[in-house]
């Protein structure tokens, strides 16, 4: 029985220029019809479904407005037993935040939203091409808080083209003075297909490992300073307020995705649904299904991936998962990069700057 799923809505407000996911412009004459193909969808997964976690991503699904938002919510408890439901999470834009929403929301059974503000500095917003305002994004915590939601993430973006690091420190004070349950703080990355990746290419914006690192460094010293655990390598929480959905994905346990462009990995098989929301509505209109042809997964990739993911976080990997590298084993900890504690390998500080590299010489 799976226990985890994923939504993902692609619609937003404002296509942000660095962002790689798969997302579109609001189009009020397409959401209900998305919404009714996403339920379709769902119905050909009722019996294999047992919810624990649900996630709705994006894109932006607050975009949606509170009538198509409670439509989809409800339909998805109707068509799912939700009675060993543990988390609810919904992704939202402070430019789609209404108490309205907010209650609808809480009503039928969302627990936990997840922000995105990026930054509370002005420029720093204006470079990310973000649609709300520091103040707007201000309102609609307290609109959250006011609606009830006792579970609230903050999502923040760091590395950004000229970003100081008084900007990121500041940024990284306002968030702490808010007290949300859990923090994620991302560095930015060039993706391609985004307008930041031709910029990239151009020579306008450029990397610099070394700032990265240090506002990375400031990041854990003052969230962790605050009381928030490193849970993982780019979330932060504070005790027993982590985000139990994407803890599932970084255990690789198997997970549902409905929605256009969504990943689905069950048992030795991964697919996506094509990224297009029109065909994908027309897809499933036709034979219920969205799928491209799934990618077959053997032991070896599933404990690869396990692998890589659990170094990330502060659970870390068991010993007996990576006895078969042993000579990589001894150059990282040699390095300074890895440490093996109460039978489990774990990233070191130093390590946590180089976690991509480490997991591939142990994978």
């Amino acid at each position: 029985m799976i226990r985890h799923l994923y939504v993902h809505i692609p619609f937003c407000p404002k296509i942000c220029p660095y962002c790689a996911f798969y997302k579109e412009a609001n189009d009020r004459n397409k959401t209900q019809a998305f919404v009714d193909a996403v339920l379709a969808e769902a119905k050909t997964f009722a019996g294999q479904i047992q919810p624990e976690t649900i996630f709705f991503g994006g894109g932006t699904p607050t975009a949606l407005s509170t009538r198509m938002l409670s439509e989809l919510v409800s339909g998805l408890g109707e068509i799912f037993d939700l009675s060993r439901l543990t988390e609810w999470t919904v992704e939202m834009n402070p430019a789609t935040v209404s108490l309205e929403k907010a209650r609808m929301l809480l009503d039928q059974g969302v627990n936990r939203a997840s922000m995105g503000v990026q930054s509370w500095d002005a420029n720093v917003l204006q470079t990310l091409g973000r649609v709300h305002n520091a103040d707007q994004a201000l309102r609609s915590y307290e609109t959250l808080r006011e609606a009830g939601f006792g579970r609230i993430n903050l999502d923040l973006m760091f590395g950004v083209p000229e970003q100081t690091h008084e900007q990121w420190h500041q940024s990284l004070q306002t968030t702490l003075a808010l007290a949300p349950e859990h923090i994620s703080a991302y560095c930015l990355t060039y993706e391609e297909d985004t307008l930041y990746f031709e910029r990239f290419q151009e020579g306008l914006y450029r990397t610099n490992e070394n700032h990265d690192a240090e506002l990375f460094e400031t990041t854990v010293c003052e969230l962790s300073a605050a009381g928030y655990e490193a849970y993982e390598i780019s979330n932060f929480s504070k005790p027993q307020e982590e985000c139990l959905h994407n803890l599932a994905y970084w255990e690789g346990r198997d997970y549902l995705g409905l929605g256009p462009s969504a990943f689905s990995t069950i048992e030795e098989q991964r697919w996506q649904n094509v990224a297009d929301t029109s065909v994908y509505i027309e897809r499933i209109n036709q034979s219920g299904s969205a799928a491209n042809p799934p990618e077959i997964l053997n032991a070896e990739i599933r404990q690869s991936e396990r692998v890589a993911f659990g170094l990330r976080t502060n659970r870390g990997v068991a010993q007996e998962a990576l006895s078969h590298r042993q000579t990589e084993l001894s150059q990282l900890q040699a390095n300074g990069l890895i440490a093996l504690s109460d039978n489990l390998w774990r990233l070191t500080p130093q390590g946590r700057l180089l976690a991509d590299s480490v997991a591939e010489c142990l994978i």
